[in-house]
């Protein structure tokens, strides 16, 4: 490992340190700004291997993307109350501080389905919606205007939230419609769905990721879309990855990974045709 690979993992376990001897991650100045550190040290092109991390750095990368995923719910939380406090909230939306990367990556990712669907999907499914639905949002907003958005979330409070936010817009809330359930425990409703996008923050760790995929590939129509977010070189310290491997029943069909201030690496499979 080179020179400039040690000072960048030496940063990040710096930053961890920092982060894990705060009371909370709720957003204040010292929370944003060690974050944003975070985010800015791991953007560097320099590629990191991370099945090539000792132990020790595996485990802190672990601790890591606890940490974030707990940040990023807060943060969302925060933002979601703050705009939802509006009349039109959708109005006020782009206050969210990552709403441009959020713009960025859904560009993204509608390109990759556009590319691969022959038509536009009906009905989509979103694992993980949170509180701050923006992708959501924005794909029914700016490039899927006639599709069904069904928000998948375990969390009641985050979907009331996320209702708050949709429910003023007359048009949008006739397409989007928030479940609030485990994944897990969803089977054969999955079925409907043409898309089903995964967020980067359902399955912590590989082996949790690996088991929704496969619940997935077991319940969702031959032929369905899974999109997933992942994470590559040094971004894997903010979000877990997925490796194709790990897509049994599924055939990739598209990858891309970000070189801008895009964080997520996207995957796109298709579930294999049975019979």
């Amino acid at each position: 490992m080179g020179c400039q690979e040690e000072l960048l993992i030496e940063k990040v376990c710096e930053i961890y340190d920092k982060l894990s001897r705060l009371e909370n991650l709720n957003p204040s100045k010292q929370v944003n700004s060690l974050f944003t550190q975070l985010v800015q040290t791991c953007k560097s092109q320099c590629h990191i291997d991370i099945t090539k991390l000792n132990e020790r750095v595996q485990a802190i990368r672990c601790k890591l993307i606890k940490l974030c995923g707990k940040a990023e719910g807060l943060l969302e939380i925060h933002f979601a109350t703050l705009i939802g406090s509006h009349d039109k909230p959708l109005n006020h939306i782009k206050i969210f501080p990552y709403y441009s990367n959020y713009l960025k990556l859904s560009q993204v990712e509608f390109s990759m389905l556009n590319k691969i669907c022959s038509r536009v999907p009906k009905h989509i499914a979103f694992v993980g919606s949170g509180p701050l639905p923006l992708t959501s949002i924005i794909l029914a907003t700016n490039h899927l205007r006639t599709t069904c958005f069904h928000n998948f979330d375990i969390d009641p409070s985050a979907n009331a939230k996320a209702i708050q936010l949709v429910s003023s817009d007359s048009e949008l809330s006739k397409r989007m419609f928030f479940h609030t359930a485990d994944i897990m425990n969803v089977s054969s409703s999955l079925r409907q769905y043409e898309v089903v996008f995964l967020a980067a923050l359902v399955g912590m760790d590989r082996e949790e990721k690996v088991r929704v995929i496969k619940h997935l590939a077991d319940h969702i129509a031959p032929g369905t879309l899974l999109l997933m977010r992942s994470a590559n070189g040094a971004r894997a310290f903010l979000y877990p990855v997925i490796d194709p491997c790990d897509l049994q029943g599924f055939e990739v069909l598209s990858v891309f990974h970000p070189s801008d201030d895009v964080i997520n690496s996207v995957i796109i499979a298709r579930k294999n045709s049975q019979g």
